[in-house]
């Protein structure tokens, strides 16, 4: 056979090679198409649990006060120190009297023609107009009088503890406040709440606090306040707590373990590990199985049972399939191969 001859062999068995090496790809795309992801699931069940919410808080004292008067001047004498208790009503500071005993010479000598101007009044004397603009000359000494001696004579509005001094006897007082008195025997403080809890969150409910300084107590304490609008940042609501502090063991400033006890209910409780992170965010999700295809579904974490954790979510229903092995490798529609533990855990 010459050359010419077998050039015509030579392209044909060129061209089926390559028809067989297209048919092999194809096929291999095929199976790429239709490759199922091995995993393991759990059917979901509702449970008993009792719901109880543990936040971290730092105590305040109930009321708190800067003592800083509406009046600059000289600080004639302080009566407290810092940790001095006092109780309301305490002198806890007399600023410069000067202008106040002279506003008071000014009204006791207004009282006189106030009381002269009415006995004229009365006997038709002097005119409406002269006795109008004596009464409020009178009317507004005293109410600068009151003014003054509230603010230089500066008392405890209520029982604490003096917990600042920024000023000495004699210095010029120039607006910071010269004491703060706070409250210990009566704290508060604020905790943040999820926002699934709202509905059940009540003004009047009771609380119980702990703190690492006292192991083995625990300490009472009543939802005072409820706040009625959402943190559209965190999606928590805050609620004031009121905490008695008769003993005074329990300080501001201390970071407290606080509990809620809201009851028992029914809800469902997966493992931890079957819940995933979106990256960059906190936002949770799940795999299900649909019907043999993975479905994402977006969830809310409740509270927490060691290895176990709460799931919120309107699309997840009791008899649901969860994913809890090979979640990590879907995606939302891929194809499901359900496999035992055992084979689960080989193919991870």
């Amino acid at each position: 056979m010459n050359k010419f001859t077998e050039r015509p062999a030579v392209f044909l068995l060129a061209v089926m090679a390559l028809l067989v090496s297209c048919g092999t790809n194809t096929k291999k795309d095929s199976e790429e198409k239709v490759r199922k992801e091995r995993v393991q699931t759990q059917v979901l069940q509702q449970r008993e649990i009792a719901r109880n919410l543990d936040f971290t808080s730092v105590l305040e004292g109930y009321e708190t006060m800067n003592v800083a008067p509406s009046l600059t001047g000289i600080i004639e004498h302080i009566y407290v120190e810092v940790g001095s208790r006092v109780k309301q009503g305490d002198m806890l500071v007399r600023m410069d009297q000067n202008q106040y005993k002279t506003t008071k010479l000014t009204y006791a000598n207004l009282t006189i023609e106030m009381q002269r101007m009415e006995a004229l009044m009365e006997s038709g004397s002097i005119s409406q107009q002269t006795y109008d603009q004596t009464k409020l000359s009178f009317d507004q000494t005293k109410e600068s009088l009151d003014f003054l001696e509230v603010n230089t004579y500066v008392k405890a509005p209520f029982q604490g503890v003096i917990s600042a001094k920024n000023y000495e006897d004699g210095e010029l007082y120039s607006g910071q406040a010269i004491l703060t008195l706070t409250q210990i025997n009566l704290l508060k403080s604020l905790i943040n709440i999820p926002e699934t809890y709202f509905p059940l969150v009540k003004e009047g409910m009771k609380i119980e606090l702990r703190s690492k300084i006292y192991p083995d107590k625990t300490f009472p304490g009543t939802i005072e306040i409820v706040y009625p609008t959402i943190d559209p940042a965190t999606h928590t609501f805050q609620a004031k707590l009121r905490i008695p502090n008769s003993s005074e063991l329990l300080r501001p400033g201390m970071y407290t373990y606080t509990t809620l006890a809201l009851g028992k209910e029914q809800t469902i409780v997966v493992p931890y590990q079957a819940v995933l992170k979106l990256q960059g965010a906190n936002d949770r999700y799940v795999f299900l199985n649909d019907n043999g295809v993975a479905k994402r579904v977006a969830v809310t974490l409740g509270q927490r049972f060691d290895d176990q954790v709460e799931i919120i979510s309107d699309e997840i229903k009791e008899g649901d399939e969860l994913v809890v092995v090979g979640q990590a490798r879907l995606v939302d529609g891929v194809k499901l191969e359900i496999v035992n533990t055992e084979t689960a855990n080989a193919a991870e």
